[in-house]
């Protein structure tokens, strides 16, 4: 099909340029009083945009002209409302374009295009995700557990900004770490410990006059290095 005025595609929507519509139709109305005349009949954002277009002067500079995209239906529309021989000839081109736009085979092009697209962006996310997923996994089954400042290190490594003393007030905030001011300040809550999240270290220490003290210090196992990347991570992207 001979291409009479120059159709482009956006999404899913066929559109055509307000300033070739009008050159084509060979309307005598300047092109400001024509749209104001006409585009009443019509709704923004619906049957047409506001665009900018460019177009070179004599002296070699560029001038912004004021234009709008039109939907195929509405250009059918002004087409007839010319009411001239050219008009008529316009409207059967536009008539011709949608035909073809919504044969079997162009139906199914854009299916298959709008596929490709979704697989592609699929990809790419599983592309961006897919290390942080095999770390976490290979933390999972790690018997490795790691001190709370070496899990902040590990959140700054995928991506969240966090220091061991914040990490031990959010850790307290949220009730996987104890909040109250004791001998227990800091240890596992029974939840975290339920969960498997944490694990406790005892150490001896015998002091000069005999007497042994133990200190205790909370240590995030596998399952909770994967669980908190995968928490910091989900609240991150929500």
């Amino acid at each position: 099909m001979q291409s009479l005025i120059k159709v482009t595609v956006k999404g899913d929507q066929q559109l055509v340029s307000a300033r070739e519509l009008h050159n084509k139709l060979e309307v005598k109305t300047r092109f400001s009083l024509w749209t104001k005349q006409n585009f009443k009949h019509f709704r923004e954002g619906v049957d047409f945009t506001s665009v900018v277009t460019t177009t070179l002067v004599n002296n070699g500079a560029e001038r912004k002209l004021q234009d709008y995209a039109l939907t195929i239906e509405m250009a059918k529309h002004l087409a007839m409302m010319s009411g001239t021989e050219k008009g008529y000839q316009v409207r059967d081109y536009f008539i011709k374009v949608e035909q073809a736009w919504n044969s079997p085979e162009m139906v199914m092009k854009r299916a298959l295009d709008i596929a490709k697209a979704k697989v592609e962006a699929l990809e790419n996310e599983n592309a961006v995700m897919r290390p942080k997923a095999i770390f976490a996994d290979a933390v999972s089954v790690s018997d490795t557990s790691i001190l709370v400042g070496e899990l902040a290190k590990l959140l700054k490594q995928n991506g969240i900004e966090i220091g061991q003393n914040r990490l031990f007030a959010w850790l307290r905030r949220n009730g996987y770490l104890i909040s109250r001011r004791g001998n227990d300040y800091n240890m596992p809550t029974q939840k975290s410990m339920n969960l498997g999240l944490f694990k406790i270290k005892e150490t001896s220490i015998t002091h000069a006059d005999g007497h042994v003290t133990v200190n205790k210090t909370p240590k995030v196992t596998g399952k909770g290095q994967q669980y908190f990347i995968n928490k910091f991570l989900s609240e991150k992207s929500a």
